[in-house]
């Protein structure tokens, strides 16, 4: 459910859960100051789980009734029927979404509604629901990411063969093949993937039970809930669980690192798709043009994929600054905590929504990249490594073909146009099975090493990451 702006109050005032103690009313400043249902509104799904799963474990213990637990439930499963209907009004005076859900459970039940609140309290039923939030979301955009790996994975198969310059220091290194090169980004994306898994298993911990912070007298069964929500573990200390927010900031990282290797690939793509490199041809349906030049075909998508995630970095940034300061057990501050984490959840599933087609739409312009293939002098380590096979030390064969690089470059020709007697004034044991070795396909060719560019080597890793991947979901 997406964020809605703050929900305008509404007569008459809503009784407070926790005025028992209070003499006077709440100043109408303090309450659309301390609102969160403009934003934890979205938690609604989750806190009615939540709360149905409490409410049977209530009932197996013998805290409410049978009946009173199917009376709960079913007006629950109406409060969710409405809240998703648009049929539900909402308000600052009753400050977030679990109190609005509470109040209209009691509304249509009374004094049975106001059971559901037994042995809980907000401190562990919030970071119970944010926590069944997160592990939704680490679900969806694991699946966006395994989509965008098939779209590379695709892309890699389309370009079979086709060699590219290979860059580092964005500068002509070693030729490679375009699937090779196309086949790093799923390597990074699985990191996120895994990094993601682990977070998930850190998330899966139950804390409702743990109460305020101390737990409680009553005779709640903790497993019951666990198994009704599918947690893997119960929180073991109740002081840690009801304020625990690493799983909270460890999401963001992973949701921030994520960011920062599309936005990599962003980058270079909007680089390979300039005229001055002319490697790529970006889909025309996921670029936008300019007001004032009508030449202008502008990756603009990409620039955004990159500029995004510099929200997903300061989102934990402010994650972490919350809570470098907090003394132990909830302290109000954590309901700043839910706007950096939803933004850079929703933020990062429109990346991954948008990159998945962008890449499927993608062509290599494959005459522009062979025609200047050549260029760089990329064949120079697969020749120096000729020499090192002949038996001459690495060190001396990497001078020797700097020595011919430089011949090269004042002639202004490849290596593979030097004449032999040109190379044998540098090399005094050239011979012509050297040339074999020179080329930008040939380099290619010659490459053994496992996970190289070798076209043996890439295969099987298309053939892996096709196996790993499946088809799309």
């Amino acid at each position: 459910m997406p964020p809605a702006s703050t929900p305008p109050d509404h007569p008459p005032r809503a009784a407070k859960a926790w005025g028992g103690v209070f003499r006077e009313p709440t100043d109408q400043r303090v309450e659309r100051f301390t609102e969160s249902v403009s934003f934890d509104r979205r938690l609604a799904d989750d806190d009615i789980d939540g709360s149905i799963a409490h409410t049977r474990m209530l009932a197996a213990t013998g805290l409410v009734s049978v009946s009173e637990a199917d009376a709960i439930t079913q007006a629950l499963e109406e409060i969710r029927a409405d809240i998703r209907a648009g049929r539900f009004e909402f308000t600052v005076s009753r400050e977030d979404i679990h109190l609005h859900i509470e109040a209209a459970l009691t509304a249509r039940l009374g004094d049975t509604g106001r059971k559901l609140h037994t042995a809980r309290s907000r401190n562990d039923q919030v970071a119970t629901d944010l926590r069944l939030h997160c592990r939704r979301a680490i679900d969806r955009l694991d699946a966006g990411l395994a989509e965008v790996q098939r779209a590379f994975v695709g892309f890699a198969e389309r370009e079979d063969g086709v060699v590219i310059p290979g860059y580092t220091h964005l500068r002509r290194a070693q030729p490679v093949l375009a699937a090779h090169q196309l086949l790093c980004w799923c390597e990074r994306l699985q990191r996120d993937r895994d990094r993601l898994a682990d977070c998930r298993r850190r998330t899966n911990v139950l804390p409702l039970g743990s109460g305020a912070l101390a737990g409680t007298s009553l005779p709640i069964d903790r497993e019951h809930v666990r198994v009704s929500l599918g947690f893997d573990a119960v929180a073991a200390n109740s002081i840690d669980a009801a304020s625990d927010r690493d799983f909270a900031c460890e999401l963001a990282f992973v949701v921030a690192l994520a960011g920062v290797h599309l936005s990599q690939w962003a980058e270079e793509w909007i680089l390979w798709s300039t005229e001055e490199f002319g490697f790529l041809r970006l889909p025309e349906t996921f670029c936008t043009g300019s007001s004032i030049m009508p030449q202008k075909i502008n990756p603009d998508v990409l620039e955004l994929v990159r500029g995004k995630s510099a929200r997903t970095i300061g989102n934990l940034q402010a994650l972490l600054v919350l809570l470098k300061g907090l003394p132990t057990a909830y302290n109000r501050d954590l309901q700043e905590d839910k706007q950096p984490l939803f933004d850079s959840i929703d933020t990062l599933e429109a990346v991954v929504g948008i990159a998945a087609p962008l890449i499927a739409g993608t062509r290599f312009d494959r005459e522009r990249v062979r025609s200047g293939l050549e260029r760089g002098h990329l064949d120079a380590t697969s020749l120096m490594e000729a020499l090192i096979a002949d038996g001459v030390p690495q060190r001396t064969a990497h001078e020797t073909v700097g020595h011919l690089v430089r011949e090269a470059l004042s002639h202004g020709i490849a290596l593979g146009e030097l004449s032999d007697v040109q190379c044998t004034r540098h090399h005094p044991g050239w011979h012509p099975g050297l040339r074999s070795a020179l080329g930008a396909a040939r380099a290619v060719e010659r490459m053994r090493s496992a996970g190289s560019t070798a076209p043996a080597s890439v295969a099987e890793q298309v053939a892996a990451w096709r196996d790993r991947l499946g088809p799309s979901s």
